[in-house]
């Protein structure tokens, strides 16, 4: 069956994770966008407020209440899609949590909850959608991340959850594609992004949690999603990181030894983290916040978003630039090759 998207502001759109973060950047940026919205998270109170917001505004959404880590609220969030509008024609795995510390000092209780949040949300999210999508064609978008082309300590299990994330999608793309599904696969990687991710993470470690720079927006990553359910991606990184999964394979080695002097402390502010402090690992904390409280500089545009979205125009401006650099370098030489003194 040939795949053939609509635009946003034909589509209904399921996004985990609704109430905070990316999630929650996303689902604003895409009821502007005129899309239907089917918004799941933990927070009830939450949820209701931002589709009172969105409604209030002229959009068309509805909430469930659902853990991921919940096949069968994530399955009934998929029926309110089907009962309150037919359907849905794009589905985001967005939801996600981290927890900092050493592999070993972290209580195997708190690995299995991360993997059932991180890894196992995203398998019954996309099991539920490409069920749909094989009969009604339309997008799958898993939320991964740059770490799972390169691993970092202190975020070790979250690393490999999201490593289990991309080998998932992967293989579940190449299926659907072998058995020419009309479904799309797309696997987001962020890098660093101004969210609450390190307020929500649990922390075991002495030191408040903070993000490594470069840190960018997460309209970009909103951005990205919305781009890949009107157009077939495979995958798509947000922020200029895909150097650090290279060196990863070109010199895993020296790549172990430059991130573990440097990548290390850049995850940690340097005072101690505060006492008494929560986390969304069992209990959702997300209260309709889009940022969190890094302190550097946020990048809010990437070239190398734009590129992806707009490769044609990119490519134009960057020929016209060439061409212009070239004239300059040659604005004194005359005919004969000479220079003008």
């Amino acid at each position: 069956m040939k795949l053939k998207l609509k635009k946003v502001s034909q589509q209904v759109i399921v996004i985990t994770g609704a109430t905070s973060g990316i999630g929650l950047v996303t689902a604003r940026m895409a009821a502007r966008r005129g899309a239907k919205l089917v918004l799941v998270a933990r927070n009830e109170q939450a949820l209701q407020e931002l589709v009172t917001e969105l409604t209030a505004n002229g959009a068309k959404a509805v909430y469930a209440v659902a853990d991921v880590a919940d096949e069968a609220a994530l399955r009934k969030a998929a029926q309110l899609a089907i009962s309150t509008f037919g359907g849905f024609d794009t589905w985001v795995n967005n939801a996600g949590i981290s927890v900092y510390g050493k592999l070993t000092d972290i209580p195997v209780a708190d690995h299995r909850r991360l993997f059932e949040t991180n890894f196992w949300g995203v398998v019954y999210g996309s099991h539920i959608a490409a069920e749909h999508l094989r009969r009604r064609g339309g997008v799958l978008i898993n939320q991964g991340s740059v770490l799972s082309d390169r691993a970092v300590s202190f975020q070790g299990m979250y690393s490999a959850s999201k490593h289990a994330v991309k080998g998932f999608t992967d293989a579940l793309r190449m299926e659907l594609e072998q058995d020419d599904a009309p479904v799309a696969v797309t696997l987001i990687k962020p890098s660093g992004i101004n969210t609450p991710f390190p307020e929500h993470a649990r922390n075991y470690m002495p030191l408040e949690a903070t993000l490594p720079p470069p840190v960018f927006a997460p309209e970009l990553v909103a951005e990205a999603i919305l781009h890949c359910a009107e157009t077939p991606v495979r995958d798509f990184t947000v922020g200029e990181s895909k150097m650090l999964g290279a060196m990863g394979q070109l010199a895993p080695r020296l790549t172990d030894k430059i991130m573990e002097k440097d990548m290390a402390h850049r995850q940690f502010k340097q005072k101690p983290k505060p006492g008494g402090e929560s986390d969304s690992l069992y209990e959702t904390r997300s209260n309709l916040v889009e940022r969190g409280d890094y302190e550097g500089h946020v990048f809010e545009e990437s070239l190398q978003v734009r590129a992806k979205m707009h490769p044609i125009a990119t490519g134009a401006v960057l020929m016209g630039l060439a061409v212009a650099v070239a004239a300059w370098l040659n604005r004194d030489k005359l005919p004969n090759g000479s220079v003008t003194r």
